[in-house]
């Protein structure tokens, strides 16, 4: 095989809002990684998707057509979490054979030029099942709910046969065997009990002192983590993202900052969002019972167990002392402030909390470039083009 590529086209993006707004679902980060980034690392080879017709295809989209470059493919459904065991079975598929799995279905479709026979139409000789364990992401929440699973999935194929970077001796370790540090982390007199999980850290993190973190956790390349802070498995800090509080089960992808005091538990935040000082959510209900989120593009409600916090889409912000209603899903581009709860569905451009005041596009677009310029970076024309499709769409 010589390139991979991720499709969606069974996989229900839109079932995946507010993530799947922005990103393709193989972008979705879980665990230590996203999901490309995972399969790439497995097989060592790079990726591409296919062509969905919609205004996420980019570069990197290919449409599967005679004529496509002579070589192996491997077809992956984007919201296939791999293991060694998939990956063992997947490297012994022939071309026009297709990886199955009685739960998930069709997973993974091995192909080359000789097996199309039209666009994105690929004849299948042969369905090879796989009975081992497979997971894969169909609803946001399962974001959290999986990601103790996916960290010690990935804190074990990025770390076998390697060896951690030196810890000062300044910091308490339980566990020790399970902390590894990549280069260039500053972490001084901080409480690392790995007991119960791995602890990942990624290059050049930041982990001030009288930071307490309990695995499994994974700190991401470039993040924060302040003083005092207090994180408990299975949480995830996404590269360059800056923390501090109190937080528990809930994966940050990237660029996003939740760096004052208050609480973030069982929640999922995207790229480039920000929680003002003093800000919390609810991950429980008073009553104990089912929490349940506005789960696909009809907006039915659909139950995660009894936990479930914040789901917050890409560039949303929230006002001090928001306080995030259980089960709350806010969708891309949010300015979010509000006196007392929290509605439990913020739709994408708000202004305030009710939904009724919408962001204005042109401005939206200019105070997102003033929160990437605090990290180094611009707006894209990619991104703008992005965000004025779902301003419209939306």
């Amino acid at each position: 095989m010589q390139k991979i590529i991720f499709t969606e086209e069974y996989c229900k993006p839109e079932n995946l809002h507010p993530f799947t707004y922005t990103r393709h679902i193989q972008d979705i980060r879980i665990g230590i990684l996203t999901i490309r980034e995972k399969w790439e690392q497995y097989l060592k080879i790079s990726s591409a998707d296919k062509w969905e017709d919609n205004y996420l295809d980019g570069i990197q989209s290919v449409k599967i057509e005679k004529g496509i470059t002579d070589m192996d493919y491997l077809m992956v459904h984007a919201n296939v979490l791999p293991t060694k065991a998939i990956i063992s079975k997947i490297k012994k598929l022939k071309n026009g054979e297709f990886l199955t799995s009685g739960n998930e279905g069709g997973m993974a479709f091995k192909f080359s030029n000789k097996e199309i026979q039209g666009l994105h139409k690929i004849k299948i000789n042969n369905p090879v099942v796989f009975k081992g364990e497979m997971k894969a992401i169909h609803y946001p929440w399962q974001i959290f709910q999986l990601n103790d699973w996916a960290l010690r999935q990935d804190f074990e194929l990025l770390t076998t046969g390697r060896k951690s970077r030196a810890i000062s001796a300044t910091n308490k370790l339980i566990n020790p065997s399970q902390v590894f540090i990549e280069a260039g982390v500053q972490m001084k007199h901080c409480f690392i009990n790995a007991d119960e999980g791995p602890v990942y850290i990624g290059k050049n993190a930041l982990i001030m002192e009288g930071c307490m973190l309990r695995g499994p956790v994974a700190i991401c390349d470039g993040a924060v983590v302040k003083m005092g802070t207090r994180i408990y498995g299975a949480t995830t800090i996404g590269p360059q993202c800056t923390v501090g509080g109190e937080i528990k089960n809930s994966v940050l992808f990237g660029y996003s900052n939740k760096a004052h005091d208050g609480y973030l538990g069982d929640s999922v935040l995207g790229e480039w969002c920000n929680l003002g000082a003093g800000t919390s959510n609810s991950n429980i209900k008073n009553t104990a019972g089912e929490v349940k989120y506005c789960a696909d593009a009809d907006k039915k409600e659909m139950s995660a167990g009894n936990k479930g916090g914040l789901l917050m889409g890409d560039y949303s912000k929230a006002a001090i002392n928001t306080s995030f209603n259980t089960g709350t899903v806010a969708g891309v581009c949010c300015n979010i402030f509000a006196t007392g709860l929290t509605p439990k569905l913020i739709p994408c451009f708000s202004w305030g909390a009710d939904g009724i005041t919408k962001y204005k596009l042109k401005k939206a677009l200019v105070d997102i470039d003033n929160w990437k310029k605090l990290k180094g970076q611009s707006i894209t024309e990619r991104e703008k083009q992005i965000l004025t499709d779902i301003y419209n769409l939306y």
